[in-house]
């Protein structure tokens, strides 16, 4: 497992979050049972792509079922996306749920990623809703 390429890959899809956070994030992952999360990385001559997913067994928007499994993020390096290495992330983390005794698989994406929605679109994900989140500082 090379830690350093996962939080290479991190850092690119999360660039608003400290490396060492990055780096503990991976840790973990990597310290819990695989029953509850799991991440799947692409390497070739190096790390080209990770999905992160685990089961959530709160409810989870637009979902019927618990657990859900759902992907907290996925990502694939700029210069290959479209090449497949998504969909094949995306495959195992299916596999890893139906094993687990899921029914549904979710995700979501920021309202202004219309590559990440045009992706799950084509990967046949349904889109169930849209949310904006608000806060008042006491």
């Amino acid at each position: 497992m090379d830690l350093g390429a996962w939080v290479d890959l991190r850092a690119q899809l999360w660039p608003d979050t400290s490396r060492n956070v990055h780096h503990d994030e991976a840790q973990a992952i990597l310290a819990t049972t695989p029953t509850q999360s799991v991440a799947f990385l692409d390497f070739d001559s190096g790390a080209r792509g990770f999905v992160e997913a685990s089961l959530r067994h709160d409810h989870v928007n637009g979902c019927d079922t618990s657990p859900v499994a759902f992907v907290e993020g996925i990502y694939v390096r700029l210069d290959l996306q479209g090449s497949g290495i998504g969909r094949a992330l995306l495959e195992a983390v299916k596999s890893w749920a139906q094993e687990r005794g899921c029914s549904e698989l979710a995700s979501d994406a920021h309202l202004e990623n219309v590559a990440s929605h045009a992706f799950h679109t084509a990967l046949g994900f349904d889109e169930t809703e849209r949310v904006v989140f608000f806060r008042k500082q006491l």
